[in-house]
């Protein structure tokens, strides 16, 4: 196990690591705890009772977050015509097709979403390999496989997130920044837990949600009461 900072041991010991906290004590106690030299992100982590075995309780999807993540999203669109003149006049940081496949394939990795049109995707499967591993490859279910590329590009600008159940049945999101006011992020967080509950598995069977964590990039994690939220 990694030797934790003196830094790490002196946030810890303000938190119950027994204790259950609502989620407005958990944000409080998130920002009071962050000693990062940089604005961290915050971050959610949900342990569900879910098997990711089974095709149908692999829980995947994204959501926009009304405040937004505190961090601007470099987005490449693979488009052609119309649609390629759509994403940049809707603000994609590069847009293109067999060139920006070839570029990616030499390893070139300067964008953080990727966004194709269907008709683009025999081309972009091509670096599966590549964008894969990254969590990059563009997806239907996470709305950037879509021809109608201007709204994806402006929910990836506002603040959409995509979310993955591991294989451990864990899902992590970013809900902010520790700079954000805790009102934003007890609201970004309620939006990842609506959207936690609507997507349970119809054959997810015993309890659902069984446990929450707040953290910050360095800080420990929080304990959030699941209790106070809409039972699932």
């Amino acid at each position: 196990m990694a030797k934790k900072s003196k830094q790490y041991l002196a946030a810890l010991e303000k938190v119950d690591t027994e204790k259950l906290y609502s989620v407005e004590e958990a944000v409080a106690l998130v920002q009071e705890t962050n000693y990062a030299k940089f604005d961290a992100t915050v971050e959610v982590a949900y342990r569900l009772g879910v098997d990711p075995k089974k095709a149908d309780q692999q829980i995947r999807g994204a959501v926009v977050l009304p405040n937004g993540t505190g961090k601007t999203q470099k987005v490449l669109v693979f488009a052609k015509g119309e649609k390629a003149k759509e994403a940049e006049a809707a603000g994609a940081d590069y847009v293109g097709d067999a060139e920006l496949v070839q570029k990616i394939n030499g390893g070139w990795f300067d964008f953080d979403v990727v966004v194709a049109t269907p008709d683009m995707m025999a081309e972009v499967g091509r670096l599966g390999r590549v964008l894969g591993p990254k969590g990059l490859m563009p997806n239907p279910k996470t709305g950037t496989v879509t021809m109608d590329v201007a709204k994806a590009i402006n929910e990836i600008k506002a603040g959409k997130v995509t979310y993955r159940v591991d294989k451990a049945g864990n899902v992590h999101a970013p809900i902010g920044k520790v700079s954000f006011d805790a009102a934003k992020l007890v609201e970004n967080f309620a939006t990842i837990q609506d959207t936690m509950v609507k997507v349970k598995p119809s054959t997810a069977k015993g309890d659902y949600i069984k446990n929450v964590t707040i953290t910050s990039t360095f800080g420990p994690g929080i304990k959030v009461n699941v209790s106070t939220f809409n039972k699932a």
